[in-house]
């Protein structure tokens, strides 16, 4: 084959020749593709059509194996790499432009220990997976709340969902992990071996090596859980968000919720909603809710007993559409806070875009700061607006909507969450900094020691410092 020019991680180019390119090649077990071949465009897209990056190569990788080899090129030609593992997040981190991605979408196997009540699964596996799995032992682990979201990113990154207010954030959650480093070595991190890489990796994203598999503690959760959306008319948004924040600050930890501004369809108009779930008695969860469900009365109550598994599916959004994003943690949402939001959801450019508040959960804030290398414990919920549409030449009207909602909130803000930054090209040091909080130092020490050429860069990026 032609040789072939490749994005550096110093922020160059550099040339490959075709027989170094069929040697990498030729030495994996999965599959590989380049540009024109079949397969290449369907691998390189992900869940927010927003993206559209060309990597020059891409690595579907079988296993380990292939993981440690496509590391140790992209170190010896100094190759910028991206790591896929569900492909769901927001910036589009897991695919890069002109460099080697590292593709786990085809590691998926998952195995449950139900005596230990734990799970190990690989680093492609998505929550939707994951739940089968594990639900089928009547067991769970705190997993965001859309399927659709691979557990590894999600993880790396903290991992707020429904059981975050017993069990706390995914990463609080997961006791070891097998990774790839920036030397090729595959390491198991756990409390026994290697803990402070355990410690970075529970919230300091992908900065230390490729995460090939995961292993969490599992509760008893269900059969059946109460969840669904209540939905309420917008012009009762000024009482709505007071009622729900109080709410939220006293619920029991079997309940988690998230309130939303969105524009029904079919032309319904603006309303404000909530979606919930309580896991326990359902008799105890029609109790707690009962406040929310007095308030209004609402539009409409989807609230039920259901399996968690179909929980998880409610918030799921639907792939290829574009979607910008720009999220905070806010320690309370105020008069001041929420005459803003209302304002700009007055003038929201898009019907589909939406506003929400999603609350970390009760467990989630008794952790203490230092445990993890999550950052935001003292967070009382998370702020995020998505500006989301199908025409690509409507982009500079609906970001700039996102953009300066952001901006205006900005004065509310507790730091940033992890995972919904880009990388550093694209936010800025100091914007990823400030999602690391305190931890900040005591990632980038852990950097130079698992990462001191910061091979690992398109991320989130923690540079290597003493």
């Amino acid at each position: 084959m032609a040789d072939l020019n490749f994005a550096t991680n110093s922020g160059d180019y550099t040339t490959l020749s075709g027989a170094s390119i069929e040697g990498f090649r030729g030495s994996l077990n999965g599959e590989s593709l380049l540009s024109g071949d079949e397969g290449y465009d369907a691998a390189r897209r992900i869940w927010n059509a927003m993206v559209d990056k060309r990597p020059a190569l891409i690595a579907r990788c079988s296993g380990t194996a292939d993981v440690i080899k496509s590391v140790n090129f992209a170190r010896e030609y100094d190759l910028l790499i991206s790591v896929r593992g569900g492909g769901h997040n927001f910036p589009g981190n897991s695919v890069c432009n002109d460099g080697l991605m590292i593709d786990l979408s085809r590691m998926t196997g998952v195995r449950v220990d139900p005596t230990a009540k734990t799970v190990r699964a690989q680093g492609g596996t998505k929550w939707g997976a994951f739940d089968h799995e594990t639900q089928a032992f009547g067991l769970a682990a705190p997993g965001g709340t859309d399927v659709d979201t691979g557990i590894a990113g999600l993880t790396l990154g903290g991992g707020i969902g429904w059981l975050s207010g017993s069990y706390g954030l995914s990463c609080d959650n997961l006791i070891a992990a097998d990774v790839v480093t920036a030397d090729g070595r595959m390491l198991t991190a756990s409390a026994d071996e290697d803990p402070d890489l355990l410690w970075a990796l529970r919230g300091g994203g992908g900065n230390f090596g490729v995460v090939t598999s995961l292993e969490y503690q599992l509760h008893p959760i269900g059969p059946a859980v109460l969840a669904g959306y209540l939905v309420y008319p917008y012009h009762k948004a000024r009482e709505f968000f007071p009622l729900v924040g109080e709410f939220a600050s006293s619920m029991p930890d079997e309940m988690n919720l998230i309130t939303f501004l969105t524009t029904l369809p079919d032309g319904g108009g603006k309303a404000c909603s909530i979606l919930l779930c309580y896991y326990g008695s359902m008799e105890e969860g029609e109790r707690v809710i009962r406040p929310l469900r007095e308030f209004g009365p609402p539009l409409s109550d989807g609230v039920r007993p259901m399996p968690y598994t179909e929980a998880q599916k409610l918030a799921a959004a639907p792939q290829g559409r574009l979607n910008y994003l720009k999220s905070h943690f806010m320690s309370e949402v105020g008069d001041d806070a929420l005459d803003i939001t209302l304002d700009f959801f007055d003038r929201v450019t898009s019907p589909l875009s939406s506003v929400l508040f999603q609350y970390l959960g009760n467990a989630t804030r008794r952790v203490p700061a230092g445990e993890t290398a999550f950052g935001h414990r003292g967070a009382f919920c998370e702020w995020a607006t998505n500006g989301v549409f199908l025409d690509p030449g409507e982009s500079e009207v609906h970001i700039r909507w996102v953009r300066d909602f952001a901006a205006a909130l900005s004065p509310f803000s507790s730091g940033a969450y992890i995972n919904q930054v880009g990388t550093e090209a694209e936010e800025g040091e100091e914007e990823i900094q400030t999602a690391f909080g305190d931890n900040f130092q005591r990632l980038a020490t852990l950097k130079r020691k698992y990462d001191p050429t910061n091979l690992f860069s398109h991320n989130q990026n923690i540079r290597p410092r003493i």
